[in-house]
């Protein structure tokens, strides 16, 4: 059962009783009529041959208030992205950007060439160009996204996300998803043992903050799942790392009021594919994104005018190590009242591999503070390259 508590500093949504979905999306439908909506999809080409995509692309051919559908193909060659457009051909709304195709990367070629880095291949240039090409094509005024390995998707999800965004009474500019991540057992380590500890002991160490106080109150900071005004969209940069949803978090609190920022609960569970914990291994998996949203968070404290010594890094490593450890004890009980599993060991051994992460980020942070993962905004691009719009539109439709 939902509740109705508000917390922190920005508007929750929660779901209270039954949904009912026909009357949200008349009603979408007809807010499309003044607010149009686009939505993202970044797919890696690997996600075509599971069972989560052809589920959503199910999904969204029942939705008809959605103007426009873009899908950010990446790592697949020519034959695969022909297979791919084949699949998804019963679509139709369905535009795709190969961004292995020569005319796109043609475009991240002029913009190294400008000194406008479009970051490296990965997730966040995946939904900056995506970005790029629905503001290219000036028909939305809001911009979703989700992630394409959701197992269980369902229509609503969508729905939930865009209605505080869309809806021309209300004055929201953003709005994050947030949901359940539970099986026969407690998913979302990264969130539950990393994420919450790690700013908790940051607030702890530094004080009060409205910046830490604002990523504090996001109930799922790390979920893939945003809408935004497509103003917005122009002015904000993406990290291209995993950085991404908090980089894109700090962005918003620096262009938007918090009063116009809400979370929205958009499913009772949330299925999607799992990362690899190696705690040996800095360069990838659930190591790899705890190192990257730590340093994400430095560089916008930094921003902020938060001063760091070399020694502060260390000192917030072991500060968060004693709430992680006291986060999986709350965790456990938990796990016990709702007759779940629970393996202490592993979610120890997930603390003891964020902690060396976080060392990791510090020590990669300090050598070099000025290192950053983000991608110029829309608005910065315009102005040094004032025709790229029209380039953007002339490559997707050469590549298809």
């Amino acid at each position: 059962m939902g509740d109705f508590f508000q917390n922190g500093v920005i508007t929750t949504f929660h779901k209270l009783g039954k949904l009912n979905l026909r009357k949200l999306e008349t009603e979408l439908k007809e807010f499309s009529n003044m607010r149009k909506i686009a939505l993202i999809l970044p797919a890696l080409y690997r996600e075509f041959e599971g069972n989560a995509l052809p589920g959503i692309i199910n999904e969204l051919r029942k939705i008809k208030y959605l103007k426009q559908i873009v899908l950010c193909l990446d790592k697949a060659n020519r034959d695969q992205f022909e297979k791919a457009k084949k699949i998804l051909s019963p679509c139709k709304k369905i535009e795709i950007i190969w961004n292995d195709g020569p005319h796109i990367k043609e475009l991240y070629k002029i913009l190294e060439e400008n000194e406008l880095s479009p970051g490296t291949e990965g997730k966040g240039r995946a939904v900056w160009i995506s970005m790029g090409y629905i503001l290219a094509t000036g028909q939305c005024d809001v911009i979703a996204l989700h992630d394409c390995d959701i197992v269980n998707y369902e229509r609503s999800m969508l729905a939930r996300l865009c209605y505080p965004v869309a809806n021309p009474s209300f004055d929201y500019e953003f709005c994050k998803g947030y949901y359940c991540r539970v099986t026969d057992r407690m998913h979302g380590r990264v969130t539950r043992l990393f994420y919450t500890p790690f700013i908790r002991a940051l607030q702890k160490m530094l004080g009060y903050l409205p910046f830490l106080v604002y990523m504090d109150s996001f109930r799922y900071a790390l979920s893939g799942e945003f809408a935004m005004r497509a103003d917005l969209a122009m002015v904000s940069r993406i990290p291209s790392d995993w950085g991404l949803e908090v980089g894109t978090l700090a962005e918003v609190y620096k262009n938007v009021a918090l009063h116009r920022i809400c979370q929205v609960d958009i499913a009772d569970s949330y299925e999607h594919k799992h990362q690899e914990l190696d705690p040996d291994n800095p360069e990838k998996g659930l190591l790899k994104m705890v190192i990257d949203i730590s340093k994400s968070i430095f560089r916008t404290l930094a921003s902020e005018g938060v001063q760091f010594s070399e020694g502060f890094f260390k000192s917030l490593s072991t500060t968060y190590m004693k709430i992680a450890k006291d986060t999986i004890t709350q965790y456990e009980n938990d796990a016990a009242i709702n007759g779940l599993y629970f393996d202490r060991h592993q979610e120890a051994l997930a603390v003891e591999t964020f902690t060396k992460g976080i060392n990791i980020a510090g020590e990669q942070f300090w050598e070099n503070p000025f290192e950053t993962s983000l991608i110029p905004s829309w608005s910065r691009v315009i102005a040094a390259i004032p025709n790229f719009f029209d380039l953007i539109k002339e490559a997707v439709k050469k590549d298809n």
